[in-house]
């Protein structure tokens, strides 16, 4: 099965934002962002399934590449950010936060998710998946969940995987 993962586009937050479950709109960047997705996206398609986040600023961008009716899940989600939600990085006073700098892809954010917890959640949706009858599927979500997609497909190590970030907007392909 093969699966085209889109990354939403720029979210309508102000630079250095720590923003990962909060229910954040896209920029006023959203339609010319989604057009150069939409046009590299017609090049994969057709798919028999289309799933997405059920944050907006994934659905706004499934919406607009003619996948309204695609299938909400909450495993798709962003890591939840905890206490950090919606605050400035270099304005969060919170101790944990400079451990959490030096070992991010295991300990979590204070009162929020660790990269294994996703990690955990994005692998369920995707092993459920793939006992679904699909041969080509598009999921329209988040960095996080992305990179665990390539983790779990095996594209990159775990100490690399935030080196392959998808940008903004940006589509990543693994085969299941």
């Amino acid at each position: 099965m093969k699966l085209i993962l889109v990354r939403h586009t720029t979210p309508d937050v102000p630079k250095g934002t720590c923003y990962g479950w909060s229910d954040v709109d896209v920029a006023p960047s959203f339609v010319a962002e989604a057009n150069e997705t939409l046009k590299e996206l017609k090049k994969l398609l057709p798919v028999d399934k289309a799933f997405s986040s059920p944050l907006q600023r994934a659905r706004k961008l499934a919406d607009f590449c003619g996948f309204a009716d695609a299938e909400a899940d909450e495993r798709l989600k962003e890591m939840n950010m905890g206490d950090w939600e919606l605050q400035f990085y270099d304005k969060i006073k919170d101790p944990a936060l400079q451990a959490w700098y030096q070992d991010y892809m295991h300990l979590p954010a204070t009162n929020g998710e660790s990269f294994p917890i996703l990690y955990a959640r994005v692998s369920e949706f995707l092993n459920e998946l793939k006992g679904k009858p699909f041969k080509r599927v598009a999921i329209f979500a988040h960095g996080g969940p992305i990179v665990c997609a390539g983790l779990y497909a095996g594209l990159f190590k775990e100490e690399d995987a935030f080196r392959h970030l998808v940008p903004y907007g940006g589509i990543q392909i693994i085969e299941l």
